[in-house]
């Protein structure tokens, strides 16, 4: 066991993260302990703090993009001690029902998720399956391979969803879609890229990695597109997108919580428009798109926070002031007594 382990827990969703000293068990079985060395901060993140998402259950670690070191493992774990491995959202799942037979485990009704069902990483210490942990390419350093773990692995699995789509709007230009856009130009798409209003940070990186056109979800594109990703968690950008998308297009909406989509009229769907969600992802999705990472995402924005400055790297992503992805580093000599705080 290992005591004084330092992160940045829940109380209560609504409230601040709180630090503490917490002791963690032995890894069991299909175990490993890790030692965390980044862990980005999600989107997601901010609807497990702020409550948006149900039955939370605190307190509760957050953080599900971890880059660890293995340092002690179960009796049938499947990494060794020194291994370097990626933790995902996906964090177990059953392996018995429907779903999970017919290769669908992103869908299984008892799933677990890293940090929202069990600790994640904003800490110095994590446990994780083994069996759910990712090889992560050597190449890429931890601080740029954490964001792809949820980020990366969701928009891939989004941007796969828009089938063989030439031209591809992404609305919502953070962490997810400053990977995916280097992904879709490796495959050779072009993407217009949407961002919140006057952000022009966000539409130079956007232009700087080799979008088409970027401008704000008000605006329309300079042409029509063959499909449309939202990542912003905007109800109100739905039926945007669907004016954008040409007869037969896809609107794939890519985050696990959205405002409520307002009424639309039926023409906008009509002409075989589709809309679709992503929930959650597979392994079989890690495995992809972490073999062709290293190729396909050549560039990566980060801003690094210390563990303990979590609360801004949040407050941050919530105002918008993120551009691309936040990444906390723990610092393993930090063992003081965690101070107090007010929620």
């Amino acid at each position: 066991m290992i005591a004084n382990s330092f992160c940045m827990q829940l109380p209560r969703p609504g409230n601040r993260l709180q630090p503490i000293l917490r002791s963690i068990p032995d890894p069991h079985d299909h175990e490993v302990l890790l030692k965390v060395r980044a862990c980005a901060v999600c989107r997601t993140d901010l609807h497990v703090v702020d409550g948006e998402l149900s039955d939370v259950p605190t307190p509760i670690v957050p953080g599900h993009e971890i880059v660890g070191e293995v340092i002690e493992r179960g009796s049938i774990a499947r990494w060794p001690i020194g291994s370097r491995v990626g933790v995902p959202w996906l964090a177990w799942t059953c392996g018995a029902c429907e779903f999970c037979r017919r290769g669908e485990e992103n869908l299984c009704d008892r799933a677990r998720f890293t940090g929202y069902q069990v600790d994640g990483g904003y800490a110095q210490h994590v446990l994780a399956d083994s069996r759910y942990c990712f090889e992560l390419p050597a190449a890429i350093a931890d601080i740029y391979a954490a964001p792809l773990l949820c980020a990366g692995l969701i928009g891939y699995r989004s941007l796969r969803m828009t089938d063989e789509a030439r031209r591809i709007g992404i609305y919502g230009f953070g962490a997810a879609g400053h990977i995916v856009i280097q992904v879709a130009r490796w495959q050779g798409r072009e993407v217009y890229a949407f961002t919140r209003k006057d952000d022009a940070a966000a539409q130079s990186l956007a232009l700087d990695l080799g979008a088409a056109w970027a401008g704000d979800s008000t605006e329309r594109a300079p042409t029509e597109l063959d499909a449309a990703i939202i990542f912003a968690p905007v109800g109100d950008l739905v039926p945007t997108a669907l004016r954008a998308v040409r007869k037969a297009g896809v609107v794939v909406c890519g985050g696990i919580h959205m405002s409520d989509i307002p009424q639309f009229s039926y023409s906008l769907l009509w002409g075989e428009r589709s809309i679709r969600s992503v929930a959650n992802l597979t392994r079989r999705d890690g495995e992809e798109f972490l073999a062709i990472a290293p190729h396909a995402v050549r560039e990566m924005t980060v801003q690094t926070f210390d563990l303990r400055d979590a609360n801004e790297a949040l407050s941050r992503l919530r105002t918008g002031q993120i551009v691309g992805a936040a990444v906390l580093v723990p610092d393993h000599s930090d063992t003081t007594p965690a101070p107090s705080v007010r929620s």
